[in-house]
C-alpha cells in the first residue's frame, strides 16, 4: 500500500496495490500497520459513517472540537469525489491552506485526516457513496462547520457545476469568524495530542 503526506501536514493519501485478473480485482482497503507507520500511531475505529450524494452535492468543511477530537479515514466506495482537507489549526504554519485529491471507487484510495483538520468533498457523479472510519463517536455539539465558499479559503468547487449545500453548510461561518469565536483547534494543542497518541509522554 503506497502512501504520501499531503500538503496539509498530518493528512495522507493511501493507494492500495491491486491484484487483477479476469474476474476483476482484489485489494486491501485498509491496513492498520501501514497507517500507523505513516502517521506514527495506531487508529481505533469507534464509528463508521456513510453518505450518499447526487452529482454536485458539496459536504463540508467539517471538523470536531479538540477535545474530543476526531480523525477520519475517507474512502469513495461508489462514484467519484473531489476531496479537500483544510488546515484549520490556529498557529499552524499552513493554516488556511488546503489539499485536493480526486478519490474514485475504482482507485480504492483513501485519505487520512488528523484531529483538528477540516474536511469537505464534492460529489462528481450521481449516487456517490462515501465511507468514513472515525476515531471517536459523534458527540452532539462538538462539530465545527466552516463555510466551504469562504473566499479566503479559495476552494474551487466548479468541477460538477454549481455546488449544492445544506442550509447548515451554506450559513456556516468563515474561517476567520470561526477563529475569532474560538471554535478552532490550536496547533500546539494538536501537536501535543498527536504526541500523546504516539506515547511520547
Amino acid at each position: 500500500m503506497g502512501c504520501r503526506e499531503l500538503t496539509v501536514p498530518d493528512s495522507f493519501l493511501f493507494s492500495p496495490a491491486k491484484l487483477t485478473d479476469g474476474r476483476g480485482c482484489f485489494y486491501e482497503s485498509y491496513r492498520e500497520d501501514a497507517l500507523a507507520d505513516a502517521v506514527g500511531h495506531g487508529f481505533t475505529v469507534a464509528q463508521t459513517n456513510f453518505s450518499v450524494s447526487s452529482r454536485g452535492v458539496l459536504r463540508g468543511v467539517h471538523g470536531v472540537l479538540l477535545p474530543p477530537g476526531q480523525a477520519k479515514i475517507v474512502t469513495c466506495h461508489r462514484g467519484a469525489i473531489l476531496d479537500v482537507v483544510v488546515d484549520t489549526r490556529i498557529g499552524s504554519p499552513t493554516f488556511g491552506t488546503h489539499a485536493r485529491n480526486i478519490l474514485t471507487a475504482a482507485s480504492g484510495e483513501f485519505v487520512y485526516v488528523a484531529e483538528g483538520l477540516g474536511h469537505a468533498f464534492l460529489a462528481l457523479t450521481d449516487d456517490t457513496c462515501v465511507g468514513y472510519l472515525c476515531s471517536s463517536r459523534h458527540v452532539p455539539g462538538t462539530q465545527v462547520d466552516i463555510n466551504p465558499l469562504d473566499p479566503d479559503l479559495g476552494l474551487d468547487w466548479t468541477m460538477a457545476g454549481e455546488p449544492r449545500l445544506s442550509e447548515k453548510d451554506a450559513t456556516a461561518p468563515t474561517l476567520a469568524v470561526a477563529a475569532k469565536a474560538g471554535l478552532l483547534a490550536n496547533y500546539d494543542d494538536c501537536v501535543t495530542y498527536y504526541r500523546s497518541l504516539r506515547g511520547d509522554y
